[in-house]
């Protein structure tokens, strides 16, 4: 119980604190449970589609080409794809989504519906230290994919300028923050007792990515909500 309390309890921080800061048009609960719930179907659908190629890359000549190929053609690329596949089918033409900061809201909730079984599945086999750890690090870090995946989603959706562009924005920035950052991971990992100085720069590289990523992403929520209809 305690293992499953920790899994899903930051998904549930993390989806409070955006329902919340939509101060103007709140969206219904019924469709942001449909994205949740699609999250997690996005998540099966990985798993059933790709965990037989998972063990490509493990040969790479290279601990760098191995955590490049990891980080993008395991996780990054097909999981942020069907991510955005079952958010578009969702909501891109429903009446629902009629301003800004809707599409940071939806997106972020596939993304946690995603983030909300795998953290489950990685918590029940690997224990609490490895919960705590994913609730202050992977599970934001999959919100904030989201965010940027929204982000631009709304730009396509509303700008009426650039669509098929910014479409592919909203792709390819989620793919490409969310390949950062399990390369970084996978890099420090793969890197084990080379050297104590490399394992630290990475430490200290990934912490900053995390920063960044974090800023970014707060400064695109609070961007889209200025940009409400709905405001006074």
């Amino acid at each position: 119980m305690m293992l499953l309390l920790i899994s899903v309890l930051p998904v549930i921080i993390i989806l409070i604190y955006i329902y919340y800061k939509d101060k103007y048009e709140k969206e219904p609960l019924g469709l942001l449970l449909k994205a949740f719930l699609g999250g997690i179907l996005s998540a099966v659908a990985t798993l059933l589609l790709f965990l037989p190629f998972n063990d490509f890359g493990m040969e790479a000549d290279n601990i760098v080409a191995g955590a490049l190929i990891k980080a993008f053609g395991w996780a990054a690329v097909p999981e942020e794809a069907l991510k955005f596949i079952f958010l578009y089918w969702i909501i891109w033409k429903n009446h629902n989504f009629n301003e800004y900061y809707d599409g940071i809201v939806y997106a972020v909730s596939v993304s946690l519906g995603f983030a909300c079984l795998e953290n489950v599945l990685y918590v029940t086999q690997h224990g609490i230290t490895v919960g705590i750890t994913r609730a202050f690090l992977s599970v934001p870090a999959h919100a904030l994919f989201g965010v940027a995946m929204g982000y631009y989603l709304s730009l396509a959706r509303f700008t009426h300028t650039n669509t098929s562009l910014n479409l592919f924005k909203s792709l390819f920035y989620a793919i490409l923050l969310h390949g950062i950052y399990d390369f970084l991971i996978f890099l420090f990992a793969d890197s084990a007792g080379y050297s104590p100085l490399l394992s630290l720069a990475l430490v200290i590289v990934f912490f900053i990515f995390v920063a960044v990523l974090w800023r970014s992403g707060l400064r695109k929520i609070n961007r889209h909500i200025q940009l409400s209809v709905f405001r006074g």
